[in-house]
């Protein structure tokens, strides 16, 4: 199975903005039929943040980040990337990347369970308030 690279958290300030990156290991391909951001703030349940469908281009975004964030791929890359804009402190998480257990465009996008070896590091994304 492919391996993943998130990166591109850190510290920003509420209303910030920061790009996260998810890039597939050297020789490795994203090759799966879709995949998502997914993060789990402290006390809380992993959750699907935003997907995408590699052949359709359909997405999917929970309700806290449409209109904020934008899922996005480049293939030539092998990267996917998350665009959040007015960033809250109510975004705080680690963020990961993997293809979801459950898609449907628009409609849900579920992360697969804890200890799938899917799973890697994740960026970690702190907004101060």
């Amino acid at each position: 199975q492919v391996q993943l690279v998130e990166s591109g958290g850190g510290l920003v300030q509420a209303g910030g903005s920061l790009r996260l990156s998810c890039a597939a290991a050297p020789g490795d391909t994203l090759d799966d039929f879709s995949i998502g951001w997914f993060r789990q703030a402290p006390g809380k349940e992993r959750e699907g943040v935003a997907c995408i469908s590699l052949t359709s281009g359909e997405t999917y975004y929970t309700d806290s980040v449409k209109g904020r964030f934008t899922i996005s791929t480049d293939n030539a890359k092998n990267t996917m990337y998350l665009q959040m804009n007015g960033l809250t402190p109510e975004d705080t998480a680690p963020y990961y990347c993997a293809p979801p257990r459950e898609f449907f465009p628009f409609s849900r996008c579920v992360p697969r369970l804890p200890l799938d070896n899917y799973w890697g590091q994740g960026t970690q994304v702190t907004v101060a308030s």
